[in-house]
């Protein structure tokens, strides 16, 4: 998206770095604002009916099959695991919802 840059060094044409982008154009990290819309998402969710089709999705079995380096993840085990890496994973996070 913002091209590649010259090395002053080398003189050669090289790609940006994530960390590079990040201090020259001070944007949020995109990886932290997808973990937080999709905890916010779940909250939302969590509050609705089981008979929503959200609630469905939110805590539902993948189907299909997938390559086998792939893992199938529920919604739900991804916000479990962005609760373990901000350090709050003994808690339902349903019930905080």
């Amino acid at each position: 998206m913002f091209g590649p840059k010259r090395d002053e060094v080398t003189r050669d044409w090289r790609e940006l770095h994530n960390e590079e982008l990040n201090d020259r154009y001070s944007s949020p990290n995109i990886v932290q604002v997808t973990k937080s819309r999709r905890n916010g998402w779940a909250g939302h969710v969590a509050c609705l009916e089981e008979s929503r089709g959200g609630y469905r999705v939110l805590l539902g079995e993948p189907e299909g099959k997938r390559p086998l380096e792939k893992l199938k993840h529920r919604w739900e085990d991804h916000i479990k695991m962005d609760l373990q890496e901000a350090g709050s994973e003994g808690m339902d996070w349903i019930d905080v919802a």
